[in-house]
């Protein structure tokens, strides 16, 4: 694994601690009414659960940028087949994680790439709720899925 600057925890306002001295960006892959999730492995933080491919953005990088690299590196997906449509970003005041929501052409395929996946598949939107998901994932989810509706039905 390549140490990036943006590698590292950082104490927020919030009193957690969170994994991204520039923040955290993660790409929510949308297409056919599914949702592209990983399984994180059970080493990683918050292991073992259903998310999102994401992770650290460096210090150099939009968060565009950070989260199409780490979609990349975990997942194998190429940025050519996605759309970017909207950014969602969870505020802890001094750190922020941010949710690239993206359309996905049919050409789009992402596998499971390096040790930090398990499992990488599409996941009808009404049931990503019934996996064992990330916390963060978890808590944001209900107000992701309302700009998903929201998109959808301006598609």
């Amino acid at each position: 694994m390549v140490a990036r600057d943006g590698d590292g925890w950082i104490e927020c306002a919030c009193g957690s601690k969170h994994w991204g001295k520039f923040g955290a960006a993660g790409l929510l892959i949308i297409r056919d009414g599914s949702v592209f999730l990983q399984h994180r492995a059970p080493w990683v933080h918050n292991g073992d659960s259903w998310g999102i491919p994401g992770g650290a953005r460096d210090s150099h990088e939009t968060v565009l940028e950070g989260a199409l690299r780490e979609a990349m590196e975990e997942t194998g997906i190429k940025a050519e087949n996605l759309s970017a449509v909207h950014t969602f970003v969870d505020d802890h005041n001094g750190w922020s994680y941010s949710t690239v929501i993206a359309l996905a052409d049919s050409e789009l395929e992402g596998h499971e790439l390096n040790d930090e996946s398990h499992e990488v598949r599409w996941v009808k939107f009404d049931d990503v709720t019934r996996l064992p998901l990330h916390p963060s994932f978890a808590a944001t989810w209900p107000e992701v899925r309302k700009i998903i509706d929201e998109l959808e039905a301006i598609a």
